[in-house]
């Protein structure tokens, strides 16, 4: 018994000692450490496989362990810039360059080895080319004023609110030219239509010698509509009821050529911006600029500030050059200008801390058109970009936001007397693509040149997009986009 204890405890205190051995304790060694593992890699984003639409932004993240170094691939040079030596965890922001289906590959070697993991993403065309094959352009109804005649529909967007004369969804019209003489420039109404109906009649919401040349509406959470008169040079408020205040009336406006209205987030207040386009006796050239209006819960002003100057304007009725077409952006803080006589779209990010004086444009204003792509000055000016310039654009007027944050432009076409293919476009532009240009454009009128002017665009219930535009061949708002919904969602800051 003795000798059996003995040996047994004697082999099995060998068999502990190898055990140790071989995990690496009893001799000082590194412990689990002197394992060798072989790497992992995985994607987070997209986990699996993704679609997005063409001109959309996608991020790539990753993690890895056991891996000293990434290398990064794709498919194809369409795929976006996914390439090269990558950190071993980290994310980049790719933009496909075209419509198509891609893979995402990257290989992380360690002293385990290497291993390799791949995910996809289809990328489907442009919202805009997307209805242009399936959509039908319908007519929502006419904007002509049923009082006074006013006709000439510029301004146009989408009610958010009930209330007053005014119902969720209605389109909201206001006309540039006047019913007795069809004189452009002496419009003063704003009328509504209920898109429920086809065609859907106008009602009068308010009549003013303030809306004098009204040529762009913004809407504010009550049904408030702030209204541009280019002829008047005021910036007046209208109630959902129709009366027409003037709050602003202490500011000073040089006919006022754009509108947006900015929500309340945080601690920034809420805001509306204008632009203004004074018409420097028919000569393009520096004067056109864009105004914050700081408003309190009350839609009382609590400050009015220039934050950008020196765009190129002028013109006359008809033929107007300026910064149009203001398109906010709250998922980025940013806004969209249209400038017509340069034929760019301008992105200014983080608008809402931009300060006084903050950006000054510098058009490189001609008494001809187009002028030059603008470049920047300023405290701010690393906040303003040119996103797209040039063909297609051609002396676009208007922009609307799209439900992937693209925006859709329609063009002015002044100076153009013959009705083409290239008259009466629609264009998808993309904050983000190389280029800015989405797809191709769409031709929505092929009747004279120059017809489209306000641009809104909101969601079926479906979710569908629907984009509204107001044709003043016909003196009616159009709409491009499935009839799935005869009542649209809420259109948020389009």
């Amino acid at each position: 018994m003795k000798m059996r204890v003995s040996t047994w405890g004697q082999v099995s205190s060998g068999l502990l000692i190898s055990m140790l051995a071989a995990c690496g304790g009893g001799g000082g060694g590194g412990g689990y450490g002197s394992m060798t593992l072989a790497p992992t890699v995985n994607f987070s984003q997209p986990a699996a496989a993704a679609t997005i639409n063409f001109g959309q932004a996608m991020t790539v993240a990753w993690t890895s362990a056991y891996s000293t170094s990434c290398t990064a691939s794709t498919s194809s040079a369409a795929a976006g810039a996914f390439t090269g030596t990558q950190m071993t965890s980290g994310t980049v922001t790719v933009v496909p360059t075209v419509p198509g289906s891609y893979t995402y590959t990257l290989s992380c070697t360690g002293a385990g080895g290497t291993k390799s993991t791949s995910t996809t993403a289809t990328v489907t065309p442009g919202l805009l080319a997307a209805l242009a094959p399936t959509g039908t352009v319908l007519t929502v109804g006419s904007t002509v004023d049923p009082t006074f005649g006013d006709s000439n529909p510029y301004g146009l967007t989408i009610a958010p609110a009930t209330s007053g004369l005014i119902t969720k969804g209605d389109l909201v019209v206001c006309n540039f030219n006047d019913g007795a003489t069809s004189t452009e420039g002496l419009g003063t109404t704003i009328i509504g239509l209920h898109p429920g109906a086809t065609p859907a009649a106008p009602y009068r919401i308010a009549q003013s010698a303030d809306l004098l040349g009204c040529n762009a509406l913004a809407m504010l959470p009550d049904d408030s509509i702030s209204a541009a008169g280019w002829s008047s040079n005021k910036n007046p408020l209208v109630s959902a009821t129709g009366t027409v205040g003037a709050p602003f009336a202490s500011d000073t406006f040089a006919q006022p050529w754009g509108e947006a209205f900015v929500a309340a987030q945080g601690t920034q207040p809420a805001a509306l911006y204008a632009s203004n386009a004074p018409a420097n006796h028919g000569v393009v050239a520096v004067g056109g600029t864009i105004d914050r209006i700081s408003l309190d819960a009350n839609n009382a002003q609590t400050s009015f500030t220039e934050i950008v100057s020196g765009f190129c304007s002028g013109g006359a009725p008809g033929a107007i050059f300026g910064p149009a077409g203001l398109t906010y952006d709250a998922s980025s803080d940013t806004l969209y200008v249209v400038d017509s006589s340069s034929a760019s779209v301008i992105a200014i990010a983080g608008v809402s801390s931009i300060p006084k004086d903050g950006i000054v444009v510098d058009g490189q204003c001609s008494a001809t058109t187009p002028t030059p792509v603008p470049t920047f000055s300023g405290p701010s000016m690393a906040s303003a970009k040119v996103i797209a310039h040039g063909t297609p654009l051609f002396t676009p007027i208007s922009a609307a936001l799209l439900k992937n944050g693209d925006l859709v432009v329609g063009n002015g076409d002044i100076g153009v007397e013959t009705a083409s293919g290239t008259t009466n476009l629609l264009i998808e532009v993309s904050p983000v693509l190389p280029g800015g240009f989405v797809g191709q454009p769409v031709q929505v009128e092929t009747g004279a040149p120059g017809a489209l002017f306000g641009l809104a665009a909101t969601l079926s219930d479906q979710g569908n997009q629907i984009i509204y535009f107001n044709d003043d061949t016909t003196n009616a708002v159009m709409q491009l986009g499935p009839i799935t919904s005869t009542t649209p969602n809420t259109p948020g800051p389009y």
